[in-house]
């Protein structure tokens, strides 16, 4: 019975060291377990290395400096890319402006109805030998040089279609083209109708309209067919207050102006509304006979009357300023006792006088309760100091010299911008000079920019002196 105690015992000792040993085994293995995934996971450069991985990925420009190497990927212990946002400093831009600040608009090019800002241009006539290059060196004078983009192209009908349906299109496909090519806008100048479309029985030695509105209308829509988009201003007939202009067996008459003005008007309109109808500017004259003339103001007052404001974007003016500055009125009392035409000293009256002219003309038509600005299609002076001599009939040009030139388009050009009643004005003229030879009995030739051996005027360097002038002020050409 003593033997049964002992085994028990023993069996408990036994027990309890197995117990023990047992217990630090398995802490000893946990304790390597833990550390070796501590050290595996957990270390200061294990983490900076995954951080260097994740900006890398996100920014693709980023990549943090490391001594030691990444470990290969561990599936199990790789989290998403979404899960750690990177580092603020180098976080994308958003891709969408913030909800406050509106996202920036192109300002759309407006149409040249819709441009009302004073804009100057000049007449050029085309080259004569048709040849592309010398239109494209006058066209790069006119856009690079003096930096103006509006030229005036008279469109004479008679010329284009001599005979109904046949059509001449050599010069006006010269000229689009290089006008496309330097920026330029076109306005024409439509006039002088063939004489298979005049009045039966008048007098064809004279210019004057067609019998029917629709020929006219049907000539200028054949142009906007040729050339779409290419035309931005048209200017209706010319100079019709006088008989060398409109010989008809109607006469001289406002009414039937405003006829062809009002068909003209809406033919156009109907087709590329953007264009400026502009009414054909009238020549100033102290001559009212109602036969060979009538008076620029009494025939401005008949147009109102007759409707014509409501059948035009722009007024059309003409003045060639004969021998008189640009800023002084004819009332004003100004004579130059050197000057060897004696008309606006002699004779004054509001034709001789670049200024009253057109302040008249705005003045009828503010009166008329209409805010209609004027086209100025021709304004220049002539000069003759460098020609040897001048057409008969114009002795002013005589008085002028070339420095008075170039100072009476600074002042009139500065005039036209300050008035604020004037839109387009176009120079006379660029090229007429050179065309013409320069010969002295040609009366467009004392106005022309172009001198005797192709050397520009004073006056040229004086309008390539206002215009950039004029951008800078504007801000934009």
């Amino acid at each position: 019975m003593t033997a049964k105690p002992s085994s028990y015992a023993r069996a408990r000792r036994q027990m309890r060291f197995f117990v023990v040993i047992w217990t630090f085994i398995t802490l000893v293995m946990g304790l390597a377990t833990f550390m070796a995934i501590y050290f595996t996971y957990v270390s200061p450069a294990a983490a900076d290395d995954a951080l260097t991985a994740r900006v890398a990925g996100s920014a693709g420009a980023v990549v943090l400096a490391s001594s030691t190497p990444l470990p290969s990927p561990t599936p199990t212990a790789t989290l998403p890319a979404t899960a750690t946002p990177p580092p603020t400093e180098v976080a994308a831009l958003p891709t969408q402006p913030p909800t406050d600040v509106p996202p920036p608009t192109a300002t759309p090019t407006p149409l040249p109805v819709d441009d009302k800002r004073f804009q100057a241009g000049i007449q050029v006539q085309f080259s004569l030998d048709l040849n592309p290059v010398n239109q494209d060196g006058y066209f790069r004078s006119v856009s690079d040089d003096l930096k103006l983009k509006w030229v005036k192209q008279q469109v004479r009908w008679e010329d284009v279609e001599p005979q109904k349906g046949q059509y001449d299109w050599s010069k006006l496909d010269l000229v689009m083209p290089s006008a496309q090519r330097f920026g330029i806008k076109i306005m024409m100048s439509i006039v002088t109708a063939p004489d298979w479309a005049r009045e039966a029985g008048v007098n064809l030695d004279a210019h004057g309209p067609p019998a029917n509105n629709q020929d006219y209308t049907n000539f200028v829509l054949e142009i906007l067919r040729r050339y779409p988009g290419q035309v931005h201003a048209i200017e209706v007939w010319n100079e019709m207050n006088l008989d060398r202009e409109w010989t008809s067996i109607g006469g001289l008459s406002a009414v039937n102006y405003t006829a062809l003005l009002r068909d003209t008007y809406n033919a156009v309109k109907a087709v590329d509304p953007g264009i400026i109808i502009i009414s054909g500017a009238l020549a100033p004259t102290g001559l009212d006979n109602g036969v060979n003339a009538i008076d620029d103001f009494r025939y401005t007052d008949l147009l109102i009357q007759a409707g014509a404001l409501n059948y035009m974007d722009c007024y059309g003016a003409h003045h060639n300023g004969i021998n008189m500055p640009p800023t002084i009125r004819w009332n004003e009392g100004f004579n130059d006792r050197a000057a060897v035409f004696r008309g606006p000293f002699d004779n004054p009256h509001h034709s001789w006088s670049f200024r009253s002219t057109l302040e008249g003309y705005a003045q009828r038509i503010r009166a008329a309760g209409r805010d209609i600005k004027l086209c100025v299609t021709e304004f220049g002076w002539p000069v003759a100091e460098d020609l040897g001599g001048y057409p008969e009939g114009f002795e002013f040009a005589g008085d002028n010299t070339l420095a008075e030139q170039a100072q009476y388009f600074t002042d009139a050009l500065n005039l036209m911008e300050n008035w604020g009643f004037v839109w387009l004005a176009f120079v006379w003229n660029f090229n007429y000079g050179p065309q013409a030879g320069w010969n002295t009995q040609n009366d467009n030739v004392p106005y022309s920019l172009i001198g005797p051996d192709w050397n520009f005027r004073p006056a040229y360097d004086a309008i390539r002196a206002w215009q950039a002038g004029y951008i800078e002020r504007a801000g934009q050409p």
